[in-house]
């Protein structure tokens, strides 16, 4: 069966999809792959279009009547989260005054970034890999760096004002919930079943040959260096990853109803997952 797959160029995505988009498992699908950045995989999602995607989870709380969240493939733990950098000195009194460049409107990092300052003006969209740029560039004030930024920050000049994920767990003492692969609705069961243990399979050989996705992972990277694909890659994929469990889902459980209470989403499915 031929399906659409999008996922993102990050070395997590494209380390744990690997195994399945080049067949280097057995399973009984093809795909027609897009691979985008993720805030185009969030809007896609949101109109309901590919069959399965890479979503952050705050666009899934917008997308949840559409799909389904995969138990493997999410971008979830600690010590990961998106942070907040500027130029200068920043005091937590002058946020609500800045220029900040976001990854996304949907994206989990703008979330965040309102989560710990809720008076913030509406920050303005930029694609992940030029924020750093804006910043620097003073084409903005701030902005918050995802991906491989938070590897690169410090050595281009920018210092930290408040590191997002670090603030989430603070306070809400749950682990932080960034991205999903999601399981269109309208999908058959079967089906479903069938990609999420291909999916699993796919995420379970790449951990245990991580040289096989080497090429892949270079292939698409923004950030060329070996050292920070590896670490992006260890950050990002963990025993989460390859299961949720029932502390992974405790947490995307936590998160959406926090969406639902800061009125993000006026209501959300009775059933996340897909199995």
């Amino acid at each position: 069966m031929k399906l659409t797959l999008g996922f993102s160029s990050c070395p997590n995505d494209t380390f744990i999809f690997d195994a399945l988009v080049n067949n280097k498992i057995k399973h009984g699908f093809s795909f027609d792959i897009m691979i985008a950045d993720v805030e185009e995989l969030n809007r896609l999602a949101l109109d309901g279009k590919p069959d399965i995607t890479k979503m952050s989870y705050h666009a899934y709380a917008r997308a949840a009547s559409k799909y389904l969240v995969c138990e493997s493939g999410s971008a979830l733990g600690r010590g990961n989260g998106p942070l907040f950098v500027s130029k200068m000195k920043i005091y937590p009194d002058e946020v609500p005054f800045l220029k900040i460049a976001v990854p996304g409107e949907y994206t989990t990092a703008a979330f965040l970034l309102k989560y710990a300052f809720p008076t913030i003006k509406k920050p303005d969209v930029y694609l992940f890999s030029d924020i750093e740029d804006v910043v620097l560039s003073n084409e903005t004030d701030a902005g918050v760096l995802i991906h491989e930024g938070r590897f690169t920050y410090r050595n281009k000049g920018l210092r930290l004002i408040r590191d997002l994920g670090e603030h989430w767990e603070l306070f809400t003492k749950q682990a932080i919930p960034l991205g999903c692969i999601a399981v269109n609705r309208d999908l058959p069961e079967d089906i479903r079943r069938s990609f999420a243990a291909a999916l699993k399979e796919s995420i379970l050989f790449a951990m245990a040959n991580p040289e096989s996705s080497h090429d892949y992972v270079k292939k698409h990277a923004q950030e060329q260096s070996e050292e920070i694909t590896g670490k992006h890659i260890e950050l990002f994929v963990n025993d989460y990853t390859v299961a949720l469990g029932e502390d992974g889902r405790k947490a995307v459980n936590f998160f959406l109803n926090e969406t639902k209470r800061l009125k993000v989403v006026e209501s959300l499915p009775e059933k996340i997952f897909s199995d």
